[in-house]
């Protein structure tokens, strides 16, 4: 146990004129007396409470008397806040010098020195892998400093993949001992692959280890004032997730042509986190796309064998057999029309399609499931693809600057599987898609044309879709109450 001795100096300073009686300000220093330290000011202790009330003794207006033991009641609780300046209570003429007292408290303090020691032995030393590291770097300034450690790390064919795998950004931890001896070093490779090195009884030894990735449902909203990317951009919604927004309400909104600004979206979806930084992403849950004021909703359900699909908060499938666009983005250079004048040949033509301007490499999605009924060169339009789908619906994809590999008439295709990539080969002045939808054999403006919808809920699952509809559904009002990311 070790003493330290307080001193409390009351010092009378002016007559107070601001006080709701006549007295005058004292300052109180509180300095404790220590044979190794110099004198150091600290607060003032809750002892010093009684001697304040002692010190303040003189009476001057009787008719202020409960006013004034408000004011010392609060002036005694003013050293439990560390403030060191007090009012007494004096007479307001003065003329006699100010005596100063001293009030010496004996307090002890517990130090428990091999406890402290003992809680410093072992820490956690966290550092960053930085571009052009060496495995000298990481060890010098992790202060690894034991050579039965080190060469370890530099000899043992699983621990070498700190020295040959140090990637820039990644997360080093390790356990040192105040001698700098490693007690346990944890390093994460990659997503899914972390190195651990124990020292155990034996020596140290060192393993991979699959990450044990912490799932969480992330809440996001954003406003945008330019493009769709640039505001999921802003209120760090990645790329992988903004995506699906556009995959899941391709059938009711034209992302081409149809945003705006002042359009907001509200969506849940999974995430997953190892030692709190972000892995990867997974699908959204639900999702809400206010656009020009009207309001879209859909909410992710697996089946019995695990697919999912979105449906509508009630229960009907937003799946329609068809996608809108067989591109993510792009823009419509040319529209459906009975009567154009071609760009090419000069000359008025019907345009039995849509030109969707995109640059060369862009990927073509089979809007629904099809077979492949033709796949090489045709007269104008250049690299073609003709798809036949159920329900007597065949599409056309033209001046294609590739086809996606294995594809052949026959082939089978799903519904969003890249089946080409956007050129300009054929009869074509830019890079562009030229896509045709025909139905029963008669082309229909693929922008405007009905689109035949999936099936909803099954009956059977409608309760359990429900009740999960319900909660996300209130997730993302509640998030709606909230300020919207204001973005670019």
């Amino acid at each position: 146990m070790a003493s330290v001795s307080f001193k409390f100096v009351i010092c009378l300073l002016h007559p107070s004129q601001y006080l709701p009686f006549n007295c005058c300000l004292f300052k109180i220093f509180c300095y404790h007396q220590n044979p190794i330290q110099a004198f150091e000011v600290t607060p003032v202790l809750p002892s010093e409470t009684s001697f304040i009330l002692s010190i303040l003794t003189q009476n001057t207006h009787p008719q202020a008397r409960k006013q004034r033991v408000r004011w010392l009641l609060a002036l005694s609780s003013l050293p439990l806040f560390g403030i060191f300046t007090a009012f007494g209570i004096a007479p307001q003429t003065i003329t006699q010098d100010i005596a100063v007292s001293t009030v010496i408290e004996e307090i002890t303090l517990p130090l428990n020195v091999q406890q402290q020691n003992q809680a410093q032995a072992d820490f956690w030393q966290i550092d960053k892998v930085r571009r052009d590291d060496t495995l000298a770097d990481i060890i010098k300034r992790l202060n690894i400093r034991n050579t039965d450690a080190i060469n370890f790390i530099r000899h043992d064919s699983t621990a070498a993949a700190l020295a040959s795998k140090l990637t820039p950004g990644r997360l080093i931890q390790a356990q040192i001992k105040q001698d700098g001896e490693l007690v346990k070093l944890r390093y994460e490779i990659d997503s899914k692959t972390t190195l651990i090195i124990d020292r155990t009884p034996s020596g140290y030894k060192a393993k991979n280890v699959e990450p044990v990735l912490e799932m969480r449902n992330v809440l996001k909203s954003a406003e945008i004032k330019n493009s769709l990317f640039a505001a999921t951009d802003a209120a760090d919604i990645p790329d992988a997730v903004a995506t699906q927004i556009t995959q899941i309400f391709s059938t009711d909104i034209d992302f081409h042509n149809d945003i705006h600004k002042g359009d907001r979206l509200a969506i849940a979806y999974e995430a997953s986190y190892n030692n709190g930084e972000l892995v990867k992403t997974g699908q959204i849950l639900a999702a809400e796309f206010v656009n020009q004021g009207q309001t879209y909703h859909a909410v992710m359900y697996r089946d019995a064998n695990g697919k999912a699909s979105y449906y509508t908060p009630e229960g009907k499938s937003l799946n329609k057999s068809f996608l809108r666009s067989p591109l993510e983005f792009s823009r419509i250079s040319s529209g459906f029309s009975s009567g154009r004048l071609h760009p090419v040949l000069q000359e008025v033509r019907a345009h039995k399609g849509v030109d969707f301007a995109a640059p060369i490499g862009t990927r073509v999605k089979a809007p629904g499931d099809g077979i492949v009924d033709f796949v090489g060169v045709k007269n104008g339009y250049g690299n073609v693809i003709t798809l036949q789908h159920p329900n007597n619906i065949s599409t056309v994809y033209g001046h294609l600057s590739a086809f996606a590999g294995g594809l052949h008439r026959g082939a089978k295709v799903s519904q969003g599987e890249v089946i080409g990539y956007v050129g300009m080969t054929g009869l074509a002045t830019g890079p562009h898609l030229h896509y045709e939808f025909l139905q029963n054999g008669e082309h229909r403006d693929p922008i405007s044309v009905a689109l035949p919808m999936a099936a909803p809920v099954p009956p059977q699952q409608m309760a359990g879709f429900l009740a999960q509809s319900s909660t996300l559904t209130a997730q993302l009002r509640m998030l709606g109450t909230s300020r919207l990311a204001s973005l670019e």
